[in-house]
């Protein structure tokens, strides 16, 4: 009888891995088939999107030498109304971005709104030397360039032209006046 049980056991192999819970999967707990490993219960989508306007190596000079850190500027936003820009600056890409992140979404502003995903009235707003003018235009979708248009979409601004009056070509400074402009339409 135990002869028996242990040819088995040795017969099938794969069906005590998946009793163990150890099914389709490789030693680092991918999946065989080239899958990717299920996500936690913890991680969970985020309700925010993303994208990044701005990531460049910054170094400052020490006795030893120069020291590099990486500075990522982030828009982040709901696209219903919520926007928000952080900037964040680390030794690795990924510490950066999540203190981009953590800033953007402390400084989120709400934007209000028409029933067309447009703004209520013509606003221009300066930024260092970044000048921008925001324009409602129902019909003609979303007119705008550079950072400006990354933080109209994000925010969920549809109908609307916006131009850049400045020469500056920053987008970080672009990005902060469009947003001091659209918290002009929330205010009144």
């Amino acid at each position: 009888m135990t002869e028996h049980t242990t040819q088995e056991v040795q017969k099938k192999p794969e069906a005590a891995a998946v009793a163990r819970g150890h099914g389709d999967r490789d030693r680092r707990g991918g999946d065989r088939r080239g899958g990717r490993p299920n996500r936690s219960s913890d991680e969970r989508r985020s309700e925010f999107s993303q994208k990044m306007i701005g990531i460049r190596r910054v170094a400052r000079v020490m006795a030893g030498g120069r020291r590099f850190n990486f500075s990522v500027a982030l828009v982040l936003g709901d696209k219903k109304g919520r926007v928000g820009l952080g900037v964040g600056k680390a030794a690795d890409t990924a510490l950066a971005i999540d203190k981009a992140t953590r800033e953007a979404k402390r400084r989120m502003i709400t934007i209000n709104l028409t029933k067309t995903k447009s703004i209520r009235r013509d606003v221009s707003a300066k930024f260092c030397a970044s000048r921008v003018e925001i324009r409602p235009s129902s019909g003609r979708g979303l007119i705008a360039g550079s950072s400006v248009r990354t933080i109209l979409e994000l925010g969920g601004v549809t109908d609307v032209t916006a131009k850049l009056l400045s020469r500056s070509k920053n987008p970080i400074n672009n990005a902060r006046a469009a947003l001091k402009a659209l918290e002009l339409v929330s205010i009144t």
